[in-house]
C-alpha cells in the first residue's frame, strides 16, 4: 500500500533526493556493469531517496524495457528510501494524448514500486484555451493513480510552464501533494516569489529545491529538501549541506555551500543540456563508473576540455574533503 503524502513529507524533510542518470554504453544500451556499480555506490550515501525517470535520467526518452529495469533496480537497491518516478509526455505528444501518456507512466511507476510521482511540467498546455483549468485537471488525473505527488515548477523562460498564483494555490491544496520542486535556473526572483507564497499560504507543503546553481541560497529561502541532478554525484557533500541548512549549522553550511557552488559551476553551464554528461564525468572521475558508460545520446557534443575541467574540480573537492 502506498505511503501517505504526509509520511513521505516527513521522510524527505532534511534530505537529498538525487535525480539519477542512466549509465549507457556507446550504442545507447544500459551499461550493466556501470549500472550495478552506481547502484552500490549510491546505496552507501546518506540519501532520503532517488528520483528516476526525471530529466536527468532521460525518463521521457528511454525505451520501456530499460526504464522498467532502472526503476526496479533502484527500488531493490534502496529499501527503506523514497523512490520518486517522473511522469510526463515527450514534446512530440499531442495535447490530446499527453495527459493519458503521463498517467500511464505513473501507473507503471506504481506497479514497479515507486513511492511518489514527480509531475513533469505540462508544457503542451502553453497557449491553450482554458490552460489553467487543464493544468488542474492534469494533476488530478495523475493523483488518481494513487501515489503522492511532487509538483514541478519549471517556468516558461526555463522551458516549462508558469503557474499563476491561483493555480499554484489549487495544486498545493490537493491532499495528495507532498510539496513542490522549484527549478527556475537563472530566475532568483521567481524562486523568491514562490517560496514566499509557500511559506505564507502552504506551510504544510514541502519546498524542494531543484536549484543546482544556487543550491545554498535556495535552502536559505526555505527549502527543506533537494531533488537535483547535481546530487547524482558527490552526493554525501550535498546531503550534508541540506542537513546543515535545516539544523542551522551555519559554519558547516557555508563551507559546504561553497563546495556545491564549485561543482555546479563546472557542471551546470552552457549548453545546459550537457549537464547530464558532465555529471556522468564526475562519476567517472570519482571512480564509480568506467569512461565508456558516460554517454548521453540525447545531449550535445562537449569539448574534451570540459571533461578536464570537471576532473580538476572533482580533485579539488576530494582534496578539501580529506
Amino acid at each position: 500500500m502506498p505511503d501517505t503524502a504526509e509520511n513521505l513529507r516527513a521522510r524527505l524533510d532534511g534530505g537529498l533526493v538525487p535525480a539519477v542518470p542512466v549509465t549507457l554504453d556507446g550504442a545507447g544500451r544500459l551499461h550493466a556493469r556501470a549500472h550495478d556499480s552506481y547502484l552500490r555506490h549510491m546505496s552507501e550515501q546518506p540519501l532520503a531517496g532517488v528520483a528516476v525517470w526525471a530529466h536527468t535520467g532521460r525518463g521521457l526518452m528511454l525505451d520501456r524495457q530499460t526504464a522498467d529495469v532502472v526503476l526496479r533496480d533502484w527500488r531493490a537497491a534502496l529499501p527503506g528510501k523514497v523512490v520518486v518516478a517522473g511522469a510526463g509526455a515527450p514534446a512530440s505528444a499531442s495535447p490530446a494524448e499527453a495527459t493519458g501518456r503521463s498517467v500511464e507512466m505513473a501507473e507503471r511507476a506504481a506497479r514497479l514500486g515507486a513511492d511518489a510521482v514527480l509531475a513533469y511540467a505540462p508544457t503542451w498546455l502553453c497557449g491553450r484555451d482554458e490552460r489553467d483549468r487543464l493544468i488542474g485537471e492534469h494533476h488530478r488525473r495523475l493523483a488518481a493513480v494513487g501515489l503522492p505527488l511532487v509538483l514541478f515548477y519549471l517556468y516558461d523562460e526555463a522551458g516549462g510552464i508558469s503557474y499563476p498564483p491561483a493555480v499554484l494555490d489549487e495544486l498545493l491544496s490537493m491532499p495528495e501533494v507532498i510539496g513542490i520542486k522549484m527549478a527556475t535556473l537563472d530566475s532568483v526572483m521567481t524562486y523568491q516569489d514562490v517560496s514566499r507564497r509557500l511559506a505564507e499560504r502552504h506551510p504544510e507543503r514541502l519546498l524542494i529545491t531543484g536549484e543546482d546553481r544556487f543550491l545554498g541560497y535556495s535552502l536559505m529561502r526555505g527549502a527543506r529538501a533537494a531533488l537535483i541532478g547535481m546530487g547524482a554525484a558527490c552526493s554525501r557533500m550535498q546531503a550534508e549541506l541540506v542537513r546543515a541548512a535545516v539544523e542551522g549549522d551555519a559554519r558547516r553550511f557555508l563551507t559546504l555551500s561553497r563546495r556545491a557552488d564549485m561543482l555546479a559551476e563546472a557542471t551546470f553551464t552552457r549548453p545546459l543540456e550537457g549537464y547530464i554528461k558532465r555529471m556522468l564525468w564526475v562519476l567517472v572521475h570519482q571512480g564509480v563508473i568506467p569512461t565508456d558508460a558516460a554517454n548521453d545520446p540525447w545531449g550535445p557534443e562537449l569539448p574534451r576540455e570540459e571533461c578536464e575541467e570537471v576532473r580538476r574540480v572533482v580533485a579539488a573537492l576530494e582534496a578539501e574533503g580529506k
